[in-house]
């Protein structure tokens, strides 16, 4: 009696092992991280990333289940699922035989630059005889590639109404297709067209671009637009400060303006004398 419930228990073991086996070892998946745009991800920007999963052709693996893993470097929208699903073997003759998966997810703004491990999990369901999750891990290459400025008013004429910017690219980076504009404010009129091309601009170096326009003490917005490394259009505004009082006065417009006046009396004083002398030519002619 004892040995015939042994052999039983024995025998219902065996048979569920070989269901377990069945269900389990038929279906082999392999994951692969297909795509990353931009190469180069930027720390608060969104990056995409597409996975390939290889072996759903094979209808022993039931539904499978991929999921991205939500943690740093990144994280997801509110609302947004990191978990796809799909049914093994659904494919057809003319179409693939593996599933992308793609996700847009937001890299952390505190991410470091260089390599960032990211991970995925993945398992299969067969007739309600799951798989345990494998995980796998990836890199996702990350850089900050954006600009940041230090722009200052280096002159204004008020003769000329010309204002002058100097503009410091502080980043490590080096930046393509500058342009700077003055958007309509309050505190500056612009005459003429309001943006500049300026041009590259490489890492620690500075330039500088001029406006013709009619400024009021206070804040000046300078709007600068850039292509990055990954040719990116990025814009940056910044508040530039202004007062009049730091560029009148000065000692080059004292010793410019006397020079300006004095070769204009000397050309009036000149004029003059040469109608007296011709006059006096004509007339002492005439006498004789």
């Amino acid at each position: 009696m004892k040995e015939g419930l042994r052999l039983s228990t024995l025998f219902v073991l065996i048979l569920f092992s070989l269901t377990f086996i069945s269900a389990s070892t038929g279906c082999e998946l392999s994951i692969s991280l297909l795509n990353q745009d931009p190469y180069l991800a930027v720390p608060g920007d969104y990056v995409k990333l597409v996975f390939q999963i290889d072996g759903v052709a094979n209808s022993e693996c039931g539904d499978v289940i991929f999921q991205l893993s939500e943690k740093y470097p990144i994280s997801f929208d509110p609302g947004q699922s990191n978990e796809i699903m799909i049914k093994s073997g659904t494919y057809t003759k003319d179409h693939s035989s593996f599933l992308m998966a793609p996700y847009t997810v937001r890299v952390d703004t505190d991410a470091l630059d260089g390599d960032n491990t990211i991970e995925v999990s993945f398992a299969n369901n067969k007739n309600n005889i799951a798989s345990s999750f494998q995980t796998k891990q990836f890199n996702l290459n990350v850089e900050d590639v954006r600009a940041n400025f230090e722009v200052f008013v280096k002159d204004y004429d008020p003769t000329t109404r010309q204002i002058t910017f100097q503009i410091l690219n502080t980043a490590k980076n080096d930046i393509y297709a500058l342009t700077a504009s003055i958007p309509q404010q309050d505190n500056i009129v612009v005459k003429g067209s309001n943006i500049n091309i300026v041009g590259d601009l490489d890492a620690k170096d500075y330039t500088t671009t001029a406006f013709e326009a009619t400024p009021k003490n206070g804040q000046i917005i300078l709007s600068l637009e850039y292509n990055d490394a990954i040719n990116t259009r990025r814009t940056v505004v910044k508040n530039v400060s202004f007062e009049s009082d730091y560029f009148t006065g000065r000692i080059t417009d004292q010793k410019n303006f006397p020079i300006g006046t004095i070769l204009i009396w000397t050309m009036a004083i000149g004029l003059v004398v040469w109608f007296f002398v011709r006059r006096y030519q004509k007339k002492k002619k005439s006498n004789k």
